[in-house]
């Protein structure tokens, strides 16, 4: 494969803080923040932070050792780890030095490693511990232009001896040394003085839902421009606090842990751990949350299956200041001032919504925002009500993040929001989405073609999304275009909705609905362990593992109650006839699911061709 050019096609001039790339203002920003935090990581329960002067001394030490293995302007670099502080350095070490970074899911397998280090032709792999350098080893001999490995944890490592291996902290103390050397300092400044507008920054690779993982192509200007709408969106304080905990190989997490940062100086904190995120989110009470709709979902049902095996008087206080709350979230959803309240109320709402915040960790939050899937409705209302206004955004890898959101203070159920400035909006042939503006990405690494298909001649990027704009300029996003079902009647069913409502309730993950050419509709359920595995044991029903937990007739019945309900607010044709849980429980390594934990829909029906057959069976 040839390798792309590092420069794209030239457009119109775009600054934020005077500056044209990433890496001039994360330049600026260092100089200007200086001592002030800039990241904290919690190691063996203690939080350790790192200065704005130190994320700069390390990012040009890290770049310094780069090139001294020999890594070129336009070379590839490929990180494999968890999120931590070495993440971002290295992210940064790489714009400042003009390389093109990528991040691999740390949930991929060694062949989806090996399909990402090939196609993005990387010549330095860095690892984070020894499972994820036994993906690499295993695979390296399929990647020649790989040069090296480097590994961030030595726990398990002790014996290793392989010279196309090193340790990260090697790497670091390579690049401080060579820093010392005030002709390495004026390279890495004339590095970034060199960088442009029209280079590329990164890569993000899609996340394969129906095919093998794309390379999206984002450049500086792509960047820089985000960032100059971040604070449009993010209405934080000064030094506000945030929590990074999705993947930052997703580019929503690449935008809101390393960019936007340097667009409101936020102070960034990361978990200790992937299974620590709900604890470290009550320690740190971020001011700043953007999570997809799975991860407000699982604390709105900590909270509802909490209060049902709450005493009596607790329940009746958090259902009374649930009701209580209604005048407001109405009023509000309204566009008009909430209702005075009365003392009572107030005090309800301190002692049970307001406590209800400190437990989840969100009273300090100032900005939620929730994209990635569709919102269910009633998740908005009920956020609404405890006091936070969870914001709905569209966006997507190919618009560097987020092209619509919904303006602070007007909430409209079921909506995106609004364009972002300077970005246009259309419908077109087939209702598909069209976007249009300096987030509209590159194209497809080394994929021509692809990228033809994706961005028309007038320079409209299509989506693939479904949708429509209101009057007032809102864009609701109804399904995926390929993902729409017409059953045997003609009737247009968009599944996602309807999936969404379903992973709505505490006990179902995530859900596919099937019908494309049928009588009626069914859905294959994945189900939520915790909360099923709860509830089998608050019932004393007797089962062994997962699969024989899914077997039980009041498993069945529970999730037969669920989709019931939900049945209730769907129109006949869209009601769910029947359903099978899956046996299995699935993980990212699973050919069922993606690495951002996406059902893939055409290989769920073929992996399960006979459960699905055997629901459309009777009559």
């Amino acid at each position: 494969m040839a390798m792309t050019p590092l420069h794209v096609p030239t457009g119109t001039t775009i600054e934020f803080l005077g500056q044209t790339t990433p890496a001039r203002v994360f330049r600026q920003r260092c100089r200007e923040w200086d001592a002030q935090p800039a990241l904290r990581h919690k190691r063996r329960g203690l939080w350790q932070s790192l200065s704005w002067r130190d994320y700069y001394a390390q990012a040009r030490a890290l770049a310094l050792a780069l090139r001294a293995l020999g890594l070129e302007p336009g070379q590839g670099l490929c990180v494999l780890a968890e999120n931590r502080p070495e993440w971002l350095l290295l992210d940064m070490a790489a714009q400042c030095s003009r390389l093109v970074g990528n991040g691999i899911y740390p949930t991929s397998s060694a062949a989806q490693v090996q399909h990402i280090l090939a196609d993005s032709l990387a010549r330095v792999l860095v690892v984070e511990n020894q499972e994820q350098l036994d993906k690499a080893l295993a695979v390296r001999e399929q990647c020649p232009l790989l040069q090296r490995i480097v590994v961030i944890e030595r726990e398990g490592l002790r014996g290793l001896s392989d010279p196309g291996v090193m340790f990260y902290d090697e790497l670091l103390a390579q690049g401080l040394a060579l820093a010392q050397d005030s002709a390495q300092q004026a390279w890495f400044e004339a590095s970034i003085d060199a960088t442009s507008p029209d280079e590329l920054a990164f890569l993000v690779y899609t996340s394969g839902t129906t095919g093998a993982p794309k390379g999206a192509m984002i450049s500086n200007r792509n960047v820089v421009f985000q960032m100059s709408l971040a604070p449009s969106y993010i209405q934080v304080p000064a030094q506000a606090r945030s929590l990074s905990f999705l993947p930052l190989c997703h580019i929503a997490e690449r935008m809101a842990s390393v960019y936007n940062p340097l667009a409101v100086g936020l102070v960034v904190h990361f978990p200790e751990n992937s299974g620590t995120v709900f604890n470290d989110l009550r320690e740190v009470a971020p001011h700043l949350i953007f999570a997809p709709p799975r991860f407000w979902e699982k604390m709105y049902s900590q909270i509802e299956l909490f209060m049902r095996d709450a005493i009596g008087p607790a329940r009746w206080v958090w259902r009374t200041a649930q009701r209580w709350s209604e005048p407001a979230v109405r009023a509000r959803l309204a566009g008009q001032p909430a209702p005075r309240s009365g003392l009572l109320t107030r005090l309800l709402q301190t002692l049970a919504l307001r406590n209800v915040r400190i437990f989840l960790g969100l009273h300090q939050l100032r900005t939620a925002l929730t994209g990635a899937a569709p919102v269910p409705p009633d998740l908005v209302r009920w956020y609404l009500g405890i006091g936070v206004e969870l914001r709905e955004a569209f966006g997507m890898t190919e618009t560097c993040g987020f092209c619509t959101a919904t303006p602070a203070g007007r909430l409209k159920l079921g909506w995106a929001g609004v364009a972002a400035a300077g970005t246009e909006l259309r419908i077109g042939e087939g209702d598909e989405v069209l976007v249009r503006g300096p987030n509209v990405f590159v194209g497809y690494w080394g994929q021509p073609e692809k990228t033809a298909e994706a961005i028309d001649a007038e320079g409209w990027l299509h989506t693939g999304d479904c949708g429509a704009i209101d009057e007032e300029g809102y864009l609701s996003i109804r399904d995926r275009l390929k993902d729409i079902l017409i059953t045997s009647g003609g009737k247009n069913i968009t599944p996602t909705q309807i999936e969404s409502q379903l992973k709505f309730s505490p006990y179902i993950t995530d859900a596919v609905v099937i019908g494309d050419g049928r009588k009626y509709l069914c859905a294959l359920i994945m189900l939520d362990q915790e909360h099923v595995a709860r509830f089998a044991q608050d019932q004393q029903v007797p089962y062994t593992d997962y699969a024989s937990l899914t077997r039980t007739a009041p498993v069945r019945q529970l999730i037969g109650a669920e989709i019931e309900r939900i049945n209730a607010q769907l129109a006949r044709v869209e009601q769910i006839k029947d359903f099978r849980i899956i046996a299995e429980l699935l993980t990212a390594e699973d050919e069922e699911l993606t690495p951002t934990m996406k059902l893939k829909r055409k290989v769920v029906a073929r992996r399960y061709a006979a459960l699905i057959e055997e629901m459309y069976a009777s009559p």
